[in-house]
């Protein structure tokens, strides 16, 4: 790997690191308030997301139009704005928010500029790298944040903008690699065409929409650890919630280094398998009662959920760079993504306010998960295909 991947690396884990520190403070702020209402956790984690949805067709022009290295640094400068807005007791809601919005800025240009600075072959583990390191800050930050809070709200808020300007100047660090011209154009009628363009295939149909369907089901089930935990393992505290994410957090990691030699790009269709694994075991889950079998079923979760979104995530970088621009097609794959893990967030906060129980959630949860997973699957080819074959003609 080259020395620009490990500053990506270096970057991407400590703002990955204060992403989820900074959720699990709010998290504490919530849980230690009287009278909360038990879809406020929920919206919170659907606040971060609103942003990625409505400035997608923006998000991915900028990042193609400029060095991509200075879109993370742009994007790590507002999500510490918004940590910044936390400290000063502005409302959560608003203020995850504008963490939301710099995630949105920094999401094309981290997954945008590595075919630039890696060849074909080595995507998928530069990928499997992105994804360990994301994981591993995730396992950290998740704990570290919980404890941080636990003990004091203003240090973990402190710490939580300290990375965020950290992981900028790291990101400056990175070589400013040449911009391909890209014709502009208003933004949202490209970005309608560039949705079509990059979906007019099975293959990468199956990919937008699989990890689409990944993440939906990501961001529901750390919420209703939260609800499920207390109900189930009567567990209440943050940091101890925080540890049966981490087993979730965990197997994704690992799913993401045996990704890179179970599913190549040209083996694309073995995807599938792993996100029907996913479903059993979240089905599972939901006859446990004991907190060492518990951790288990999240850390197969996990396992499984990262052999399915390596590959397909890898494959869309691929079909974007030779196609629509890297930084497009990832904010076409966040527009998505974000938009379902939006929908399903809000879904989840109504169910919760209606007063839906975390078991009969969690069954709900695994049955969605095989169901979508074979819709997204019917149309995809059985026979292998090398990634050229996978993108999209021009228009």
């Amino acid at each position: 790997m080259k020395r620009d991947v490990y500053l990506l690396l270096i970057a991407q884990f400590l703002t990955a690191f204060a992403d989820n520190a900074i959720l699990f403070t709010a998290i504490t702020m919530v849980m230690q308030s009287t009278g909360t209402p038990a879809w406020y956790i929920p919206a919170l984690q659907g606040s971060f997301l609103v942003a990625f949805v409505l400035c997608a067709p923006w998000v991915g022009p900028y990042a193609d139009a400029r060095p991509k290295a200075h879109v993370l640094t742009s994007g790590n400068v507002v999500k510490g704005i918004g940590a910044g807005l936390m400290l000063l007791h502005v409302e959560p809601l608003l203020s995850y928010a504008v963490v939301g919005l710099g995630a949105a800025i920094y999401g094309p240009a981290k997954y945008g500029i590595l075919p630039e600075l890696v060849g074909e072959q080595q995507l998928v583990k530069a990928n499997g790298w992105i994804e360990g390191s994301t994981i591993l800050a995730i396992l950290a930050g998740t704990l570290v944040g919980a404890l941080l809070s636990e003990s004091s709200v203003t240090l973990a808020l402190g710490v939580v903008t300290a990375l965020y300007v950290v992981s900028a100047l790291v990101a400056l660090w990175i070589t400013r690699l040449a911009v391909t011209p890209h014709d502009k154009k208003p933004a949202l009628p490209h970005f309608i065409s560039m949705v079509r363009r990059l979906l007019s295939t099975p293959r990468a149909r199956f990919s937008t929409l699989g990890v689409s369907l990944f993440w939906a089901v990501s961001v529901v089930l750390r919420v209703l650890l939260v609800a499920w935990a207390p109900a189930v393992l009567l567990i209440t505290q943050t940091s101890k919630i925080a540890e049966l994410v981490m087993f979730l957090a965990l197997g994704v990691a690992v799913g993401a280094l045996l990704a890179a030699r179970f599913i190549p790009l040209a083996f694309l269709r073995r995807a599938r398998l792993a996100a029907y694994g996913m479903g059993v075991v979240v089905l599972l889950l939901s006859l446990v009662d004991d907190l060492w079998l518990a951790r288990a079923a999240l850390f197969a979760a996990g396992i499984a959920g990262g052999m399915f979104v390596v590959p397909i995530n890898a494959a869309l970088q691929e079909i974007g760079h030779k196609s629509i621009g890297a930084g497009g097609a990832v904010a076409v794959q966040n527009f998505f993504e974000n938009l379902a893990m939006l929908i399903a967030s809000g879904l989840y906060s109504l169910a919760a306010g209606m007063g839906a129980l975390p078991v009969p959630a969690i069954i709900a949860l695994g049955v969605f998960v095989l169901i979508a997973t074979a819709i997204i699957s019917w149309h995809l080819p059985k026979d292998s295909a090398a990634v050229d074959d996978l993108i999209p003609p021009e228009a």
